[in-house]
């Protein structure tokens, strides 16, 4: 009897059972997930012997055994095991991962991570290994949720509800980790408020702060914060691209297969998956931005051992990608330690610029098929998004980075070299969307100021880590005004024609910001009246604030610590509406309308 005809005998046996089985699966994993979760964090933040550190790194082995063999049943079940091993082959690299794992550690007494670690002259890899393991069962967690989002339209679920809830129970989630007494230097616990407002703003990929991140939180704590940014990075790119599915396809569309493509229904893991595609590169520009950084260090950096510039190399690369802002040193890249480590500013730069370039755009200029069809097909061109997303930001870096060096080069930039001047002056045009800066931007000019409100009001590209109003909203009111102007009919951009429903969607989306900015900055000039009283203080350090809130970007002229706790929750409400604001409006949009075969009245009014 051949293979085939003893597979196709196993496939009739267990085809009754098939449903069944992977339904009890598909609960088992959420919960032991859920447990492990738990286990992590008892882990974490208690103060715990030798004895009760063996029993839970135990239970985390069995949970690692039952992700393995959950993984095995399900190649079991499935009727093409073959196609299976294909379309789930990275989820499939984790196991062999694992199981390597397990064989070392009962045979060898070591795993493979922490082989790796010796060769790199890391003794003590255990935080390494359970960082390790932190972020694996998070994504299989945050993968079986995920899957929930292809039954959304089914169910009736508002998408816009999921994405909110989303955010408020991973920010919850954050403040309660980041509230455990082994979190922080401190004595005692992180006041709730400070959690919350620092738990809010690692999610949202922001990096204002009102602690010093480097000395206030223990390595636990700053990977807490790490996997914030990365999840929250996740979720914001990851609904921005579902959203604007929906908004070309409409909620109904549960049958539809680019939903099926989004989270693949055999696997989330899936390499024909777009979420798939989303986390392996975002994680492979992450890993490659770490180990350019863990080489660019300067010697005079003084890491405490080769685990922490590690470490140190991860973090930055986590940080600056989502462009989140959060740094290792007090300061900042400001840092005596970092000021002047350009290739450091090479590499942050870089990073920075993709995580908020489109992701539709990085998948458009570098995936494997995207190169392959153009080279198959000259005349293939890049699609009008990506156009938008590119050149839009390459234009808004050149004009932030000769203003700034126009306007600067006697006062922030007089310490460089004009080669160094030119290079900081795009560090700070580039990172108008993260929060970096290797200069002090209290002795900045009211000019300087004035544009960085104008860059980070505008922000990044859509389905990217990045806040604002978006670029693509920029462009296409750039589009509108240019066509006012010249009398044309419709407004235009890349040879292509801008439909008014996107115009109109455009300035929905500036008037929300406008209005947030100055509810925003109205509630601070009331509640911040001690700052405003200070002799080096003015207005401007309330609006920069607050517009750097709700665009998300992280820069500040240095009063975030002197907030009041009313200031604090005004602030983390910004930079929370600030980031799911433009989304839930794309959303609206989105939805059609009961009927639109009419047309009222037009309306005249006189203009100007």
């Amino acid at each position: 009897m051949s293979f085939q005809n003893i597979r196709e005998n196993i496939n009739l046996a267990i085809y009754d059972s098939k449903d069944k089985a992977i339904l009890v699966l598909r609960v088992l994993s959420f919960a032991v997930s859920i447990a492990s979760i738990i286990t992590l964090a008892y882990f974490y933040g208690f103060p715990i012997d030798a004895a009760t550190k063996a029993n839970l790194l135990s239970i985390i082995k069995i949970s690692f055994f039952f992700y393995v063999s959950r993984y095995l049943v399900r190649l079991f079940y499935s009727f093409e095991p073959w196609i299976f091993i294909k379309e789930a082959w990275f989820e499939g690299l984790l196991m062999l991962v694992l199981m390597i794992d397990g064989l070392g550690d009962i045979f060898l007494g070591i795993t493979l991570e922490g082989a790796i670690f010796k060769q790199l002259g890391v003794q003590s890899f255990t935080h390494f290994y359970l960082v390790f393991i932190q972020i694996y069962i998070l994504i299989i967690t945050a993968f079986e949720i995920a899957k929930i989002g292809a039954f959304i339209p089914r169910l009736k679920i508002n998408p816009a509800v999921i994405f909110i809830l989303s955010f408020v129970i991973l920010i919850l989630a954050g403040t309660v980790l980041l509230s455990l007494p082994e979190m922080t230097t401190m004595a005692g616990r992180m006041p709730f408020i400070d959690a919350l407002f620092t738990s809010t703003s690692a999610t949202c990929v922001t990096g204002l702060i009102v602690v010093d991140t480097p000395t206030y939180f223990t390595t636990k704590g700053l990977v807490v914060i790490m996997a914030l940014i990365k999840l929250g990075g996740l979720f914001i790119v990851c609904f921005s691209v579902f959203f604007a599915l929906i908004s070309n396809f409409g909620v109904g569309i549960a049958k539809h297969s680019i939903i099926e493509d989004f989270v693949h229904k055999g696997s989330v893991l899936s390499s024909k998956g777009l979420f798939a595609n989303i986390i392996i590169w975002s994680l492979a520009i992450e890993l490659t931005g770490s180990i350019l950084m863990y080489f660019s260090w300067d010697e005079g950096i003084a890491f405490a051992s080769n685990s922490e510039k590690i470490f140190s190399s991860v973090f930055h690369a986590f940080s600056a990608f989502n462009n989140a802002g959060f740094t290792l040193f007090t300061d900042g890249i400001y840092n005596e330690a970092v000021r002047y480590n350009y290739m450091i500013h090479v590499w942050i730069t870089l990073l920075v610029f993709f995580g908020a370039l489109s992701f539709m755009a990085i998948l458009d200029l570098f995936s494997f098929e995207s190169l392959k069809e153009r080279g198959r097909s000259s005349w293939k061109k890049l699609s009008f998004g990506t156009k938008v997303s590119l050149y839009f930001s390459c234009a808004l870096v050149v004009l932030g980075a000769l203003v700034f060096y126009i306007l600067e080069k006697d006062n922030a930039l007089s310490e460089h070299n004009t080669i160094a001047a030119i290079f900081t002056s795009i560090f700070q045009s580039v990172s108008r969307t993260s929060g970096f800066s290797t200069v002090d931007f209290n002795t900045l000019s009211l000019p300087v100021l004035i544009m960085f409100l104008f860059l980070m009001f505008i922000g990044g590209s859509s389905t990217s880590t990045a806040g604002g109003i978006k670029i693509s909203t920029f462009a296409l009111l750039y589009a509108s005004v240019i066509s006012t102007i010249t009398g044309k009919k419709h407004a235009e951009l890349f040879n292509h024609s801008i439909a008014n429903t996107l115009i109109g969607k455009a300035l929905a989306v500036l008037m929300f910001f406008i209005a947030v900015n100055i509810i925003g900055i109205a509630l601070l000039s009331i509640t911040e009246a001690h700052i405003l009283a200070q002799d080096n203080r003015t207005m401007m350090d309330l609006i920069f604030e607050e517009v750097s809130a709700v665009g998300t970007v992280g820069h500040s002229m240095g009063i975030t610590s002197e907030l009041s706790y009313a200031g604090r929750i005004i602030i983390l409400l910004s930079i929370f509406v600030g980031r799911v604001g433009t989304l839930l409006i794309a959303f609206s949009f989105g939805r059609k309308a009961s009927s639109s075969e009419y047309k009222l009245p037009d309306g005249h009014a006189m203009m100007g």
